[in-house]
């Protein structure tokens, strides 16, 4: 019965994350300022923290050149994050573009935590690789 229920769960899991992978991100986050490949490049060349929101698997792939990783999933908490960045410095969080959701519910929630300077970039990473910029 037990063995059930879990399995139950985990599929469940899984179909809500195939549906919610295939959505469109939404345009804009309120709080965030939503913003295109160009402008992310300045805010890199201007010192902001990157956090890709993705999965482990897609990081260890690739991802913008010094990014952090916390995976919306299983990492990304009030407390990670600030390690990593203060509230009141620029950070940038992405994840898989225009399709992904993870960067769009990782920048509300840092908004809903306090930081001032969130920077949603939709395009995330498909968009920073196909214009040639910096990945590791």
């Amino acid at each position: 019965m037990r063995v059930n229920i879990i399995f139950k769960l985990i599929v469940l899991f899984f179909t809500i994350e195939s549906v919610w992978a295939k959505a469109p991100a939404p345009l804009a986050v309120d709080g965030a300022v939503t913003v295109s490949t160009k402008r992310a490049k300045s805010l890199m060349n201007q010192g902001a923290t990157f956090i890709d929101v993705r999965r482990a698997t897609d990081y260890q792939k690739s991802h913008i050149q010094w990014a952090v990783h916390l995976d919306l999933q299983l990492d990304f908490t009030e407390e990670a994050l600030l390690a990593v960045v203060h509230k009141n410095q620029p950070v940038v969080i992405y994840c898989n573009g225009d399709m992904c959701q993870r960067s769009a519910l990782a920048s509300k929630k840092a908004v809903a935590w306090g930081w001032r300077k969130v920077y949603y970039y939709r395009g995330g990473f498909p968009d920073w690789k196909a214009a040639g910029l910096p990945v590791e």
